[in-house]
C-alpha cells in the first residue's frame, strides 16, 4: 500500500465514521475521492480525511447532509461550481406555490438544495423570487391568498434549515424583528447565511419589544444584535432605546431604509452580501 493511503477501515478508525456511513457518504455526495490498489482496494488519502471530517464538523452545526457535504468537498480546493438554471428553478417553484401544490414546491427545493450550497439558494432562487412574489401582488397578477401560501411554506422550510443554528462554537448573533414588524423572510435568511460562515444564531422572530431584545442580549451577550425594519416600522420613538443597546452591543439595523448613526451599523443589501460583509468586519477586530 502506497504511503499515506489509508483502507476504510483505517479512515473509519481514525474519524469515528462506520464504513457503512462512509460509503454512503461517498456513493451519494462524492464526498470521498479514493485512488485503487493493485488488488483492486479503495484507498484513501490524507484530503479524504479531511473532507470526512469537515463533514462532521458541519452536521455537528446542524445542516444537512446534502449541504454538509457539498461545504466539506467545497473547502480546501478550488471552486467546482454546481450549475443549475435559476430562472427555471424559480419558475417551477413559484408554479407549485401559486397552485398552493406544497409538495411539489418542496420536492423542487429538495432537488436544488442537494446540488448547491445554502448561499447559491438563497441568492438565486429564494430571495430574487420573494422580490418577484412581491411585485407581482402590488401589480395584482397574484392573490393574496397565493402570496401568503408562499410566504408560509417558504418560511416553514427556511426555519426547518434553521434548525439547530444555535449550537456551535462561532460567535452568537441575536437576530429579531423590530416592534410592528412581522416581515420575517430576509431576517430568517441572513441568520441562515450567518449560519453558514460559523455563527450561532438566537432568533426572537417578528414584532419584538425592544426591551425583549436588551433582556435576551443580556443572557446571550451576542457579538452581534440583528433589528430588521423592512416596513411600517417607526423608528423615532425608539431611539432612545437603540442608541443604549449599541452602547453595550454591536447592533446592526437591517432593511432597505436602514442608516448608519447613534453607532448602529446598517445593513440595507442582499442577506447574503451582508452576511459576508458583517461577518468580516467581526473577524478583523474592528471596534464596535
Amino acid at each position: 500500500m502506497e504511503a499515506g493511503l489509508l483502507r476504510i477501515g483505517e479512515l473509519s478508525r481514525r474519524t469515528g465514521v462506520t464504513p457503512e456511513l462512509l460509503r454512503a457518504w461517498e456513493r451519494r455526495y462524492g464526498l470521498l475521492q479514493p485512488t485503487r490498489s493493485s488488488g483492486g482496494l479503495r484507498l484513501y488519502g490524507h484530503d479524504d480525511l479531511a473532507r470526512v471530517q469537515r463533514m462532521q464538523q458541519h452536521l455537528a452545526d446542524g445542516l444537512a447532509a446534502a449541504e454538509a457535504a457539498t461545504l466539506a468537498a467545497e473547502t480546501g480546493r478550488p471552486s467546482e461550481a454546481l450549475v443549475f438554471d435559476s430562472a427555471a428553478v424559480r419558475q417551477e417553484l413559484g408554479s407549485a406555490l401559486e397552485g398552493f401544490d406544497e409538495a411539489t414546491a418542496q420536492t423542487t427545493l429538495d432537488s436544488v438544495l442537494a446540488l448547491a450550497t445554502l448561499d447559491s439558494v438563497l441568492a438565486d432562487v429564494l430571495l430574487p423570487y420573494l422580490r418577484e412574489l412581491g411585485d407581482r401582488w402590488e401589480r395584482g397578477e397574484v392573490s393574496v391568498a397565493q402570496e401568503h401560501f408562499a410566504s408560509a411554506v417558504l418560511r416553514g422550510r427556511l426555519l426547518g434549515l434553521a434548525r439547530g443554528w444555535s449550537r456551535g462554537l462561532g460567535p452568537p448573533a441575536l437576530l429579531a424583528c423590530l416592534p410592528g414588524e412581522q416581515h420575517d423572510l430576509g431576517l430568517i435568511a441572513f441568520g441562515l447565511a450567518l449560519r453558514s460562515r460559523g455563527w450561532r444564531i438566537v432568533y426572537l422572530g417578528a414584532d419584538t419589544p425592544v426591551e425583549t431584545v436588551e433582556e435576551a442580549s443580556g443572557e446571550v451577550q451576542p457579538s452581534l444584535v440583528v433589528l430588521a425594519a423592512v416596513a411600517g416600522v417607526r423608528l423615532d420613538p425608539l431611539q432612545e432605546s437603540l442608541r443604549e443597546l449599541a452602547r453595550r452591543y454591536r447592533v446592526a439595523l437591517a432593511g432597505p431604509e436602514a442608516v448608519e448613526g447613534n453607532g448602529m451599523l446598517a445593513l440595507s443589501g442582499d442577506p447574503i452580501t451582508e452576511a459576508a460583509r458583517i461577518t468580516a468586519l467581526v473577524e478583523s477586530g474592528a471596534p464596535r
